[in-house]
């Protein structure tokens, strides 16, 4: 039902309710005509018509407007904050929470923008929870449904995010699909700081399937966009998703230098909690391309955690930092300090069994293994071993059998190691 319908229905009810004809209502600013046909949907009445309507009927404008009492309109904007503030927080659970009792309150239906951004926290706060499946569902009805009463930047926001759940869940040909479907249409008209983001996650997705030459034509195509922009925010998303284009074409250094413009750049305009994510994506690409500068990481990484916890970072942040802190304590040959950082991500992420979960529970067992504690090594891969065989068979899931495998090798577990293996290649459809 059109709103403007709505809005004549509920102009209608208050009307009778008042015990009022149309000609009382109207007199004497306007004729019992126009307020029929306003009351019929046939009529849209101009702002200043609604306030006079609202003035006479004794009633608040929100109300004809929006079918909500003032009172319920604040009542939904607070608990939209509430939720905002959990998800930024990785209180993921009760972000999730908070945005389901709020789309199940009937006073939210016929306010669309409000709608809108719960229904898309709803989706954020599904993926962090680590319901992929969930959040794409909720993400691909608002696309279609709400297409007339989005923004152009929440558009954007929708598409990225699809393309990111889709990546995350291993189902690369349609991040593409997404992606690049959306750029079609959005980016038109030029490029802008939100379509140079949403470029960069569908960079991210060619590099994760491997199609290495789109992804440096593309790479340098968004690095031009942001050079021609002139905008930090544009600058620093290509040049982080640029730099991991480059380190997988094998130019380390190209690599490391557009992440430290990212890094530098970030570090001038603020937003503290961006720049600790960078810090710790800089960290993590020293750590794999120099790891001879293992103890520089460390120092790096341990920056980014300073960081993180002065910002008041998301979990899933703090806890993606801890885990690179427990890679490099193994890289370092120190394997107690890499379980005390790798249970710290675990506890992180616990419940959400999203990528973090996972590499924190592989991690852990690669610990145990360097202190030889093969029995509490087992006992962590067969947990991830549960959980992998219930999720999808993508590329990521192979990569992590085939870590199971190669620990399950090197504790002596032969049987279940050659399974792991199998599993890998059934992933791999090889």
């Amino acid at each position: 039902m059109a709103a403007q319908d709505l809005v004549g229905q509920r102009i209608k009810a208050i009307r009778r309710q008042r015990g009022l004809s149309q000609a009382q209502l109207a007199h004497p600013e306007l004729s019992d005509s126009y307020v029929s046909l306003i009351e019929s949907g046939k009529r849209t009445p101009t702002p200043a018509v609604l306030e006079l309507l609202a003035q006479k009927l004794d009633c608040s404008l929100t109300y004809l407007v929006n079918g909500v009492t003032a009172e319920q309109m604040e009542d939904l904007e607070v608990g939209l904050s509430f939720a905002r503030m959990a998800l930024e927080n990785g209180e993921v659970a009760e972000a999730r929470r908070r945005y389901a009792e709020l789309l199940a309150d009937g006073n939210l239906q016929g306010l669309a923008s409000l709608r809108v951004e719960a229904r898309y926290g709803y989706a954020l706060a599904s993926e962090a929870c680590g319901e992929l499946a969930e959040a794409i569902s909720v993400l691909e009805e608002l696309d279609e449904s709400e297409a007339e009463t989005m923004s152009q930047e929440r558009k954007v926001a929708v598409a990225l995010a699809l393309c990111r759940c889709h990546r995350e869940r291993g189902d690369y040909s349609a991040a593409v699909q997404v992606g690049e479907r959306a750029l079609g249409k959005l980016a038109r008209s030029g490029w802008n700081d939100a379509l140079v983001e949403l470029g960069s996650t569908l960079l991210s997705v060619y590099l994760a399937r491997g199609d290495l030459l789109r992804a440096g034509h593309f790479a340098a195509e968004l690095l031009a966009a942001s050079d021609a922009l002139g905008t930090p925010r544009a600058a620093v998303a290509s040049c982080w998703n640029a730099a991991f284009a480059a380190e997988q074409a094998g130019r380390a250094e190209d690599a490391i230098a557009l992440m430290e413009r990212a890094l530098a750049i970030q570090s001038e305009t603020g937003e503290p909690r961006n720049l600790a994510r960078v810090r710790q994506a800089h960290a993590s690409m020293v750590l794999r391309l120099h790891p001879e500068e293992s103890e520089r990481a460390r120092e790096l990484l341990l920056r980014a955690q300073r960081d993180m916890e002065a910002a008041a970072t998301s979990t899933f942040d703090r806890a993606e930092v801890a885990l690179t802190l427990a890679w490099v304590e193994i890289v370092l040959q120190h394997p107690e300090q890499a379980v005390e950082y790798a249970q710290t991500a675990a506890e992180l992420v616990r419940g959400t069994w999203g990528w973090l979960e996972t590499q924190a529970t592989l991690l852990l067992s690669q610990a145990h293994f360097l202190l030889h504690q093969d029995e509490e090594a087992a006992a962590e891969l067969d947990t991830v071993s549960r959980w992998l065989e219930t999720v999808p068979t993508t590329r990521r899931a192979a990569e992590d059998w085939m870590t199971i495998a190669e620990i399950r090798r090197r504790i002596g577990d032969e049987s279940e190691s050659v399974a792991a293996y199998q599993r890998a290649l059934a992933c791999a459809e090889l």
